[in-house]
């Protein structure tokens, strides 16, 4: 994955900020290393963009509802090729247990 460089300046710079006063006077070497380090840890994190995510969520919810459409397709057919008496709707009992 390929990281914004606006958002590797932006932490490197929020870093930078966050380092005392008296440390500035090296604050390209700074900026430098904390531009270098950011990428590399966030370069070894498995991450994706948003965009990569929200079509990926879209891929799920179809095929979800595809399976769906599948399953409701695979009780008809089932429920189509079962000998007549297992189609029957077996007598309900009354509330004590009795025919």
């Amino acid at each position: 994955m390929n990281l914004d460089p606006k958002i590797l300046d932006d932490l490197a710079r929020r870093l930078y900020e966050a380092v005392p006063s008296g440390l500035r006077d090296a604050q390209k070497d700074l900026e430098r290393n904390f531009r270098a380090v950011l990428q590399n840890v966030l370069g070894r994190l498995d991450l994706v963009t948003r965009e990569e995510f929200d079509v990926q969520t879209e891929v799920l919810r179809r095929t979800r509802e595809k399976l769906e459409s599948i399953n409701l397709r695979l009780v008809e057919l089932e429920d189509a090729i079962k000998p007549p008496a297992e189609k029957v709707a077996k007598p309900k009992t009354g509330g004590n247990g009795k025919k």
